[in-house]
């Protein structure tokens, strides 16, 4: 399996979602970097299921760091956070040894596994594996807002709703960094969340899209064809499960712009390059300009729902049907957030180590 994302810094996941811990290792990342509990807890808080919108599972998500921080520091070896699982209920997956729950990986595991993976709430390919993204990411973020660099993300739709895009984006990334529920128009939020409440009770599940922002990078990040920003980001974010689609700046709306409308031209400010419009997303030739990174993610329906579905015996290749019983959400669009801002932010170390050495981030 590759669990590994990175070159200079690099982040690799492990464990299984009903497994005895899951976690992930940090390694590359410079020394003497603050490292703030307290922050890591609220990213977490972030990424968990805390009301009706999403499981029932209520995981403590408590991150126990085991190396690589002394005194509150990072001492630029790996450092390995592991965090416990806890709230899990392994009968709920018992006939899901055999039976392939649709718009999840466990006939794809099966062909490629042969039926020795952990099943149990889809193993290594559950979201609850992202809880150690989020707990390497907070280092990054921490270490990435001393230079000034800082991410944001809001839900830009959710069950057929959408929120106003970013405007002014410094004062809106500071507003979404202690949402719950990460949305810039509050009347949109409650209309988001009376359409997953409805999903859910329909027994179904709805999806939507994120649009982040990464502002204060300097230009001349990133490398020209196979390595560049949008290249790393769509890479490590489609690593992210249910995420089907990323696009930077007009993304698929370019395709219908004339050239006169989809170019960001440029003027000086003080000295300064800027631009009225940014339909690339801060991105030419694979490399930053100083404007801010924007993209977009899709994030599909949960594929678990209580609806009978036709599925097959994945031992016996034999028709059946499946109707999925346990804890599971009816959105996971708002709990993915924080993990889009997480890879973001380890991509982007990633980059600017490589563009100006390891300890540029201290």
């Amino acid at each position: 399996m590759k669990n590994t994302f990175g070159s200079s810094v690099s982040v690799t996941v492990f464990g299984e979602s009903h497994g005895e811990a899951i976690g992930a290792v940090l390694d590359g990342i410079a020394p003497g970097i603050a490292v703030d509990d307290e922050f890591i807890a609220h990213q977490m808080k972030l990424r968990q299921s805390v009301s009706a919108l999403s499981t029932a599972r209520r995981e403590a998500d408590k991150v126990r760091i085991v190396s690589g921080v002394f005194n509150g520091k990072t001492t630029g070896t790996p450092i390995t956070f592991i965090i416990e699982n806890q709230d899990t209920r392994s009968k709920d997956y018992g006939e899901l040894a055999y039976k392939a729950r649709p718009g999840h990986a466990d006939f794809s595991a099966q062909m490629k596994y042969h039926g020795f993976q952990d099943f149990r709430g889809g193993g290594h390919f559950s979201g609850r594996i992202t809880a150690g993204v989020v707990a390497a990411g907070a280092v990054a973020i921490s270490a990435l807002r001393s230079k000034g660099i800082v991410i944001g993300t809001h839900i830009l739709s959710c069950g057929g709703v959408f929120d106003r895009p970013f405007d002014d984006m410094e004062s809106d990334i500071a507003k979404l960094g202690d949402m719950e529920f990460a949305v810039l128009d509050s009347e949109k939020a409650e209309e988001m969340q009376a359409a997953i409440t409805a999903a859910k009770n329909d027994g179904d599940s709805v999806g939507g899209r994120l649009e982040t922002a990464v502002i204060g990078l300097p230009a001349g990040v990133g490398e020209p064809w196979f390595d560049t920003v949008e290249s790393l980001l769509a890479h490590a974010l489609f690593g992210i499960p249910a995420v089907k689609g990323v696009e930077f700046g007009a993304g698929f709306a370019a395709a219908d712009m004339l050239g006169s409308q989809c170019n960001d031209c440029f003027s000086s400010v003080n000295g300064a390059p800027v631009s009225e419009t940014n339909n690339n997303g801060g991105i030419l030739g694979g490399i930053t300009t100083g404007l801010p990174v924007v993209f977009r993610v899709a994030v599909k329906p949960t594929p678990s729902i209580y609806k009978e579905q036709q599925t097959i015996d994945i031992n016996t290749m034999e028709n059946t049907t499946l109707q999925i019983k346990g804890r599971h959400d009816p959105a996971i669009v708002h709990r993915a957030r924080v993990v889009v801002d997480s890879i973001t932010a380890l991509v982007v170390c990633d980059q600017l180590a490589m563009r100006f050495g390891t300890d540029w981030l201290k």
